[in-house]
C-alpha cells in the first residue's frame, strides 16, 4: 500500500464529528501506519436553520461542500450518515464502502411521556421529517406536530425547554453520541418504517481511486450493502429526494431479502404500502437483483398513486434529486 496520509471531510456537528472519527479508528486498526486527519467543513445546511429542509434543497445541503472538498483533492474520502447522501452522486464521485448498519429505528424521546401512543389529543410532536410525520399523522391524527431543525443536541435543547411535548430523533444517532438514557423507547418499524439509508454510514470517494478504493474494501458490509442498495434504488425510481415522505427498509433473514416501501401524504390520510422479496446467495452478485425489486416495489407504489402524492410535495420543483 502507497497511500501514508489519508484526509477525512466531515461536518462540524458532534454526530458528524463522531461518525468521522469512527471510521478513522476502523482504518487505523486496519492500517496502523496511516497518517489520518480530518477536515472539518460548515456546509449550507449547516448555517440555514431556520427552513425546512425540503424548501432549501433537501439533503444534499449537507454534502456538496465535501464533495467539493474531494474533488479538489482536499480531502481523499468523506463520511455521511447514508440518509443524508442523494440518490445520484456526482460525475466522478462513488460509495467506496457501506459500513454495517447500526440502529435503523426511530427513537421516541419525552421528559413526560414513556410512550408515543400516551401522548394526549394535541400534544406537540416535533420532528424534521415529512417521512416520520406523514406515518404519525397516519397512526395518531389528533396529534400536532411541529417542524423541528438543528443538531441533536439543539434538537433535546428545545424539547428541554418545553417546546415540545416530545420528539423524534433516530436511534442510532443518539446512540453514537452516548445518548441511549434519552430514548423512551424505539418506534416500532410498522408504525414509522426507517428512512431510506437509515443507521448505515457510506464512505464517498473519488470514482478513479483505486488506491483508495481499495483501502475502504474492508469496511463493506455485504447484507448492509444489498438492503440500502435495495432501498435507494425504490427511492431514485420514485424519483424522491431524501426529504420526501418516502419510507423503504430492507432485511435479509437467512436467504431472503424483503423490501419494504410507503409513500404518504404530508396530512397522514393517505399512506401508500408495497413490499417484496427475493432470494439472495449474500454475493456482490446480486447487487443488480436488489436494485431491480427497489424498481418493483417503487412501481407498485406508483401504481398505487404514489406520483400524485410527490407532486404535490413538490409543488412546482422539479429539480428535486
Amino acid at each position: 500500500m502507497n497511500i501514508r496520509t489519508l484526509t477525512i471531510a466531515t461536518r462540524q456537528s458532534p454526530l458528524a464529528l463522531w461518525q468521522a472519527n469512527f471510521i478513522k479508528d476502523a482504518l487505523q486498526s486496519l492500517y496502523p501506519d496511516l497518517q489520518i486527519s480530518l477536515l472539518k467543513m460548515v456546509t449550507k445546511g449547516d448555517k440555514i436553520l431556520d427552513t425546512p429542509l425540503a424548501k432549501i434543497g433537501g439533503k444534499g445541503l449537507f454534502v456538496k461542500e465535501l464533495e467539493n472538498a474531494l474533488y479538489e483533492k482536499q480531502a481523499d474520502i468523506a463520511v455521511h450518515s447514508l440518509k443524508d447522501v442523494p440518490m445520484v452522486l456526482p460525475a466522478g464521485l462513488t460509495l467506496g464502502a457501506y459500513c454495517k448498519r447500526h440502529a435503523p429505528t426511530d427513537a421516541f424521546v419525552s421528559n413526560t411521556y414513556k410512550h408515543l401512543s400516551d401522548l394526549p389529543a394535541g400534544a406537540v410532536l416535533g420532528t424534521s421529517s415529512l417521512r416520520r410525520e406523514c406515518q404519525i399523522r397516519h397512526h395518531h391524527p389528533h396529534l400536532t406536530i411541529k417542524s423541528l431543525r438543528g443538531n441533536v443536541g439543539t434538537r433535546l435543547s428545545k424539547l428541554d425547554a418545553d417546546e415540545y411535548d416530545a420528539i423524534i430523533l433516530a436511534t442510532s444517532g443518539l446512540q453514537r453520541l452516548g445518548l441511549n438514557e434519552r430514548i423512551r423507547h424505539e418506534i416500532d418499524d410498522n408504525l414509522s418504517l426507517p428512512a431510506v439509508g437509515q443507521g448505515a454510514l457510506a464512505i464517498e470517494c473519488r470514482a478513479d481511486d483505486d488506491e483508495i478504493l481499495h483501502l475502504l474494501a474492508p469496511l463493506n458490509h455485504l447484507s448492509t450493502r444489498l438492503c440500502v442498495l435495495s432501498e435507494r434504488s425504490m427511492n431514485h425510481a420514485l424519483e424522491g429526494g431524501c426529504q420526501v415522505p418516502i419510507a423503504g427498509f430492507a432485511t435479509i433473514n437467512q436467504d431472503v431479502l424483503t423490501l419494504r416501501g410507503r409513500v404518504g401524504s404530508s396530512d397522514g390520510k393517505t399512506l401508500l404500502k408495497a413490499e417484496r422479496s427475493i432470494t439472495v446467495s449474500h454475493t456482490a452478485d446480486d447487487e443488480e437483483a436488489v436494485r431491480r425489486l427497489g424498481v418493483v416495489v417503487a412501481e407498485e407504489l406508483l401504481a398505487q398513486g404514489a406520483d400524485q402524492i410527490l407532486k404535490e410535495v413538490y409543488g412546482d420543483d422539479t429539480n428535486h434529486h
